[in-house]
């Protein structure tokens, strides 16, 4: 019997930390979107605060956010503050058996949570670029990654309020897409939009990206990265259903994906007389994000229509937030928070465990919560330090700027 345990315990661990190790690889991934979708005056930047994001969340979440989200009350609303992430499971605790035994190492939780931080945070990197300040945004993301989204993780996963209230959420639509999101346009309304994005007469003008096979290549890492994403969100997997429902977690992403891209590509051509490439890639995310919330229960075919309406709403998301003046140079707002929104309503229509009216309070918690919290210190941070660029350094790029190099010093242009 110890044996098993031990074999079960080694194999749900060690499941854990590659699904881990697959949403690491995401941050590769945001960061060759991003750099393929702003112009290439702005890629250093982009590129540096892309890792040092993830270094400042991987701190930060193991100093105080793992233990705010994982070690508070039941039920609760304000969580406990500490720091660390506590002793590791013993080995009489994993060959003592029954329902409270681990059945992986804590470790490997703390691995796989503080890569879902750093995805949350990486969202707000292109909401907000080619035009914030470098300092500002890692000083946000030290709140963010410390506090602000700890918590409304202690409230879902960390089995807080919401938990109790019944909000579902297998892998995180709503907890870490949306919050992402939510930080994003808050930094946006703050911010304000890129010079020459919108004429004084209401026209809108398009800033292409500067490298669409980068963007490309990000898009794919980012497919891939997500079956570590929801698969790893099964939590376990040395058992016979276990083991089957991360098989349908992996198809059900896939699936979800090829219906956004699909979807997102037929809309653009009847909409805009043109196969937009843009519209395509974010399609997959959105399928991607729509199924997050709840990729284990439908059919392999009901996830591609669920992916297919994500791929509709980002389209039609990412046209509407332009024509209201919300820059988003890479749509990450319309991506992980309007289509995150669709993920986290569409859980009941699949399981009867859910209910609409949790989902709904779930949202508004989480919307509510992230969007305030990061509005006050984003209005803090301009008051203290500012966080837009001069005209004069957005207008060079704020590669020479905040980084004091190009990305790609070969063109030889101003651009």
């Amino acid at each position: 019997m110890n044996e098993l345990a031990d074999l079960s315990y080694a194999l749900d661990t060690f499941y854990f930390l590659i699904c881990g190790v697959l949403v690491m690889w995401m941050a590769a991934g945001f960061s060759m979107l991003e750099a393929g979708l702003v112009r290439s005056k702005n890629t250093a930047e982009i590129l540096t605060k892309n890792i040092a994001l993830f270094a400042i969340a991987c701190t930060m979440y193991l100093l105080v956010g793992y233990y705010i989200m994982y070690s508070s009350s039941a039920g609760g609303f304000l969580p406990n503050l500490g720091f660390l992430i506590g002793a590791e499971n013993s080995v009489d605790a994993v060959t003592a058996g029954g329902d409270d035994a681990p059945y992986y190492s804590m470790r490997s939780d703390f691995f796989f949570q503080v890569v879902f931080v750093a995805t949350a945070m990486s969202i707000v990197s292109g909401a907000v670029a080619e035009r914030m300040k470098l300092w500002a945004f890692l000083a946000f993301a030290v709140v963010m990654t410390a506090f602000i989204y700890p918590v409304s993780g202690y409230w879902t996963w960390g089995g807080g309020w919401l938990s109790e209230v019944g909000y579902s959420d297998y892998a995180g639509s709503g907890i870490v897409h949306l919050a992402g999101a939510a930080a994003a346009l808050a930094g946006v309304i703050v911010l304000g939009p890129r010079k020459g994005k919108y004429g004084k007469d209401g026209s809108i003008h398009a800033i292409p990206g500067a490298n669409m096979p980068l963007a490309t290549l990000g898009t794919f890492i980012l497919w891939m990265g997500w079956f570590g994403f929801n698969g790893g969100s099964e939590l376990k997997l040395a058992a016979v259903d276990s083991a089957n429902n991360v098989a349908q977690v992996f198809v059900n992403t896939n699936a979800a994906a090829a219906g956004g891209v699909i979807a997102a590509l037929i809309l653009a051509k009847l909409w805009f007389r043109k196969a937009d490439l843009t519209m395509a890639l974010n399609g997959a995310l959105a399928g991607l994000v729509a199924i997050t919330a709840d990729p284990l229960s439908p059919t392999a075919l009901g996830a591609t229509i669920i992916g297919a309406i994500g791929g509709i709403i980002v389209v039609a998301a990412i046209v509407t937030l332009d024509k209201v003046k919300l820059d988003d140079p890479v749509g990450a707002i319309s991506v992980h928070g309007v289509v995150g929104i669709w993920g986290v309503l569409a859980v009941p229509l699949n399981n009867d465990g859910a209910s609409f009216g949790a989902q709904i309070i779930g949202i508004v918690g989480i919307f509510g919560w992230v969007f305030l919290a990061s509005l006050v210190v984003w209005l803090i941070l301009k008051a203290i330090m500012g966080i837009r660029v001069s005209e004069e350094e957005e207008y060079e790029g704020v590669d020479i700027a905040e980084c004091g190099l190009e990305a790609y010093p070969e063109f030889g242009i101003k651009k």
